[in-house]
């Protein structure tokens, strides 16, 4: 009796050719490309963009917020936890992050919820500026690689 054919081979996803199973193993954040070439647009200081992606990093099941202390984003980016309540406060006021107060299982009080909504939503609203600039840079890229006598009006 002849053995069934094989499965084939599950295509290597681009971030493990990039990195390595290994170190993909450990985690990967998804940040939009939107979000990083806007930084500045969203008035986003250097430390705020940092500690978004770090709250980006813990942020792995949309209905559930990240919580992690000031504390731990404090030692993963160097910083004070001072620093990270002070620009947390900022992000906050500009609408793209929301903290909540947080009780633990026992009752005491933990580290904050925050929530990204607002984060969300500002880079949503960016997105179809991004698509239109994208359809023009292959539209020109198009127009440049196609031979004149094939090209669209």
């Amino acid at each position: 009796m002849p053995f069934p054919p094989l499965a084939p081979a599950k295509p290597v996803a681009s971030q493990d050719k990039i990195w390595g199973k290994a170190v993909i193993a450990n985690g990967y954040a998804g940040i939009p490309s939107i979000l990083i070439q806007a930084q500045s647009r969203l008035g986003l200081t250097p430390m705020q963009f940092n500690i978004l992606v770090q709250l980006l990093d813990y942020y792995r099941d949309p209905s559930r917020a990240p919580f992690p202390s000031r504390a731990e984003l404090g030692r993963r980016i160097g910083v004070k936890p001072k620093t990270i309540q002070t620009n947390m406060r900022q992000l906050e006021q500009a609408g793209l992050v929301r903290r909540e107060m947080r009780k633990t299982a026992a009752g005491d009080w933990g580290s904050n919820l925050y929530h990204l909504d607002g984060l969300i939503d500002r880079v949503r609203k960016l997105e179809p500026e991004f698509s239109q600039a994208r359809k023009e840079r292959e539209t020109a890229r198009l127009r440049f690689t196609t031979p004149v006598g094939r090209r669209q009006p």
